[in-house]
């Protein structure tokens, strides 16, 4: 289950980076205790350089193995996402960036590209362009995204190689430009994603490699392998996009976030000594007033403060000063934590605090060197940052029993008394996974839990809807749906499992193959609001791998023993038994008559040397 909820703090940093758009290199961390003892860190890092320094390849702060690849590719804007884990959004609140820095279970990627060549086809009233030609573009670009692909995959250390025409789709409406591009472009988005692909410290190291103190300065410091990947949620991503402020005044962002939910228990243990020990029994905390409570019987009792951590204890390390290629650093807010201002917190010397005024945020400037160190000791926890009210809850499960046949559910619930939420749902489904448009159905149920099927015409504004090819493409669905308020709206739809050739099963077939997260974006806000499902795994139509080696073998030995046979046919010469035992004699006697004159002449021989 999903819950979603905007994050005000999210709406100052986003506002923030209008202010910073000019300087070449930013750098911030926000910090938020969340429920169960655990902690959000959001790391954004963002570098500019101007269009005509990208255009010239003179980059000073972009990183330029990223930008030669987007120049070869001509992609105009890039959004690339490495995520594990799963969101709790029941207990931890809203996404950070309200779900735009985030990504499908595994790798997403989506891009603009420029599929023109030198002889561009310009269409006019009295020279239109042909069919042809946008099919000749459409063709170019998706050339273009395969080379981009595979350049990716090996910059990144991931296997975007894999995204293939059967793993590629052209949204219509669920994602929309982030840069500012010019009118008259003509761009084509084309999105992939892996949503198997295991993300690990491999992707993190040239991910560091973007920035521009490469990580050893800065709060990018404090990014570990070891605790970054073994957080409960963590999530990668990086954007680039061009933004402009006048017709002869763009500039090309690159942005870089990390944003993890830390386990502040578990983060806190050693390196050295990772698994995790029992409490000692003086050190267990009661509930003394349970009637079963006893010497060996004993109910945890419920803390009213929260626990204390510090940054050198959940990252094993404190944050090395700012990164010095950064303009006017020693003036910007880098460190920001989110808890109610009377909380007590310490910080190292030199650092200068500032309160904001919603009550919950404080920001710290760092000294240009030297390490820096937050503590969050323990303390009473009287009040807690507030969460928002949900806006969309999402759910999304495969139904059904057998192997051959299935039916997709998903379930949208709008808590909302009085307001309806449209959104638009994008799901990417394999070619193996044919669906049944014509069964799709809706169904409404109140709050009273009373059940009503409705024609999908009434909740379905608009439908996109593009089939698949076997071995070729997958099925691309499009919806714009309308949730009522106070309602929960279900669809759902049959389909049918294809059985694919032996060769193209993988190793571990039986563990089913994976389906990609649907993609939610939710309109009607100042801010786009994005949230994902989780994916999905689907068990397929699987032989016997056991079969071929069966078969194997039985072949071999029936092409043995018909080889044997013809074999002794062909060589072997059949005779009586009298004939037998004449050649066998004849052949003694002269093996024997042999011998004897061989011995005559050796001896013979020696004679004639002693004469």
């Amino acid at each position: 289950m999903i819950v979603l909820s905007l994050f005000p703090l999210f709406l100052l940093v986003a506002l923030s980076s209008l202010t910073y758009a000019t300087s070449d290199y930013h750098e911030s961390l926000t910090l938020q205790p969340l429920p169960q003892s655990s902690l959000l860190a959001s790391f954004n890092f963002r570098s500019n350089a101007s269009q005509e320094s990208f255009d010239e390849r003179n980059f000073r702060h972009f990183p330029r193995a990223l930008g030669q690849i987007l120049q070869h590719a001509h992609t105009k804007e890039l959004h690339l996402r490495f995520t594990t884990g799963r969101w709790d959004a029941e207990s931890w609140g809203s996404r950070p960036w309200y779900g735009v820095k985030e990504g499908n279970t595994g790798v997403e990627l989506w891009a603009w590209i420029d599929g023109a060549d030198d002889q561009e086809c310009v269409q006019s009233s009295s020279d239109p362009c042909s069919l042809d030609a946008y099919a000749d573009e459409d063709k170019r670009a998706f050339a273009k995204w395969i080379t981009l692909t595979q350049s990716l995959s090996g910059l990144f250390c991931a296997s975007l190689n894999f995204i293939d025409s059967t793993r590629t789709t052209r949204p219509v409406a669920s994602f929309s430009l982030a840069g500012d591009h010019p009118a008259s472009s003509n761009l084509h988005l084309l999105h992939g994603t892996l949503p198997g692909e295991v993300v690990c410290t491999e992707n993190l190291t040239p991910f560091l490699k973007l920035l521009p103190c490469k990580g050893k300065a800065g709060v990018a410091s404090l990014l570990d392998g070891h605790k970054l990947f073994d957080a409960s949620w963590q999530s990668m991503s990086v954007d680039v996009r061009p933004v402009c402020s006048g017709p002869d005044d763009c500039l090309v962002q690159i942005e870089q976030t990390v944003d993890i939910v830390l386990d502040l228990d578990r983060s806190k243990r050693p390196r050295d000594n990772p698994i995790p020990r029992p409490v000692p029994n003086d050190q267990l905390a009661c509930d003394t007033s349970k009637p079963y409570h006893s010497d060996d019987t004993c109910y945890p009792l419920e803390k009213t403060s929260e626990g204390g951590w510090s940054l050198s204890e959940i990252f094993g390390r404190t944050v090395s000063g700012v990164c010095p290629l950064g303009d006017s650093q020693s003036s910007e807010e880098t460190i920001c934590l989110r808890v109610p201002h009377e909380r007590g917190v310490a910080v190292s010397e030199g650092a200068v605090e500032t309160r904001k005024p919603d009550g919950f945020t404080r920001c710290y400037t760092l000294q240009p060197s030297g390490a820096f160190d937050l503590v969050m000791p323990e303390q009473e926890a009287t009040t807690h940052v507030p969460l928002d009210e949900p806006v969309l809850r999402a759910e999304r499960t495969i139904v059904g029993h057998g192997v051959e046949r299935g039916g997709m559910r998903i379930i949208f619930d709008n808590p909302s008394d009085t307001d309806a939420v449209d959104f638009m749902y994008f799901e990417t489904l394999p070619w193996f996974l044919r669906p049944y448009v014509h069964t799709l159905q809706a169904t409404i149920t109140g709050r009273d839990g009373i059940r009503r099927q409705v024609p999908t015409s009434q909740l379905i504004k608009e439908t996109f809807y593009r089939p698949a090819i076997d071995r070729e493409r997958g099925t691309q669905l499009e919806l714009a749906l309308s949730v009522p308020a106070a309602s929960t709206v279900t669809l759902t739809y049959d389909f049918e499992k294809a059985i694919l050739r032996y060769t193209e099963y993988p190793p571990d077939a039986n563990r089913g193959f994976n389906v990609a997260p649907a993609v939610i974006k939710l309109g009607g806000h100042e801010n786009p609001i994005y949230m994902r499902t989780t994916s999905l795994l689907l068990p397929l139509p699987t032989p016997d791998f056991s079969m071929p080696y069966n078969v194997i073998i039985l072949t071999s030995t029936v092409i043995a023993l018909a080889f044997g046979s013809i074999f002794n046919l062909l060589v072997r010469r059949f005779v009586s038994a009298e004939e037998a035992a004449a050649l066998t004699s004849q052949t003694l006697k002269g093996r024997l008559a042999g011998k004897v004159v061989a011995i005559r002449d050796r001896i013979k021989g020696k004679s004639a040397k002693v004469e």
